[in-house]
């Protein structure tokens, strides 16, 4: 199987890193500035229990061949329209696509690019981020990609067993020690994720502080449960109802005590840079407002990644 990785950066560049140093063939489409450093340090991770050193095998837009047979898309949302276009070469007609992205709006654009056939539904659960140095470093065990066939309601592959092409992605990942267990519905996993890292993302953001700071103020779990309530609320209207045991998990993880966790989206808010917030919230309030769905601690969330977002980039 010849695997492209469009980026080589915090989730997407763990995953293909795994894959590569089992054997797999994976190539990292990367900017040039990117490709030169992996060409001077390699492709480093480290983690809670691993640490290792590849020398990927990188291309850069201009120089793509193509087609591979799969194609990891992990970049965040603001970089998806200039990615759709660097990876076109790479996708034949046996090309699957399993996108890294949190949000749903990025199946459309892939769909309207490539055709709705070439696109997989993908959920990453991994805890990793990019170091000052460009490695990779793991923060926490999970390391799970579910996937899955994007499809209507009864249709094949939406449910019951895993369509071919679905196998042969699992069994790639579950050979690099990836957790890929099979998931019946990939689309209600997509929202379920939606919900969490929306929630996750709105606490952070809106106090400005990690996990366990804000549970350790006065009514900070309480916001966390409010936060997830509105974002479920959202998915259930959408047909989507997040499961008692995800909830659980989820309220547990927004209000630990003494939790050093942020989101990539907070880390973004707190360097400066643009972030993800149409992808995340705006498209989420959006929906809610379709289904009449009160969501006021969103709302504000969103509102207030505006403001940031139109401070860095326009100046």
């Amino acid at each position: 199987m010849r695997i492209l990785t469009v980026g080589a950066g915090a989730a997407g560049g763990y995953f293909g890193a795994l894959l590569a140093r089992t054997g797999q063939d994976v190539t990292f489409l990367v900017r040039p500035a990117r490709a030169a450093a992996l060409r001077e340090r390699g492709l480093r991770v480290t983690g809670p229990d691993e640490e290792f050193t590849l020398e990927p095998k990188t291309v850069t837009a201009d120089a793509l061949p193509g087609p591979y047979d799969l194609v990891l898309l992990s970049v965040k949302s603001t970089g998806l329209e200039q990615a759709v276009r660097d990876l076109a070469p790479a996708v034949g007609p046996g090309t699957a696509i399993v996108p890294l992205l949190n949000g749903m709006a990025h199946l459309g654009s892939l769909g309207a690019a490539f055709g709705d056939h070439a696109v997989l539904g993908g959920v990453a659960k991994v805890v990793t981020t990019l170091n000052e140095h460009g490695d990779i470093a793991r923060m926490a065990p999970p390391r799970v990609l579910l996937v899955g066939e994007v499809a209507p309601a009864g249709a094949a592959g939406s449910g019951g067993k895993p369509s071919a092409r679905v196998e042969a992605v699992r069994e790639a990942l579950g050979g690099a020690g990836i957790g890929t267990p099979a998931v019946g519905d990939i689309v209600a996993a997509m929202w379920h994720k939606w919900v969490f890292i929306s929630t996750l993302a709105a606490v952070t953001c809106l106090m400005r502080g990690a996990v366990g700071e804000v549970s350790a103020a006065p009514g900070g779990d309480a916001l966390g449960r409010a936060v997830l309530a509105e974002a479920a609320a959202v998915s259930a209207a959408a047909g989507y109802p997040v499961p008692d045991e995800e909830l659980a998990t989820t309220t547990a993880t927004v209000t630990a005590a003494g939790s050093p966790l942020t989101p990539s989206i907070y880390r973004d808010l707190l360097a400066g840079h643009p972030t993800e917030v149409e992808h995340v919230f705006g498209d989420l309030v959006a929906r809610a407002r379709a289904l009449a769905v009160p969501t006021p601690l969103l709302d504000l969330a969103t509102l207030h990644l505006r403001v940031h977002q139109r401070r860095v980039t326009t100046g």
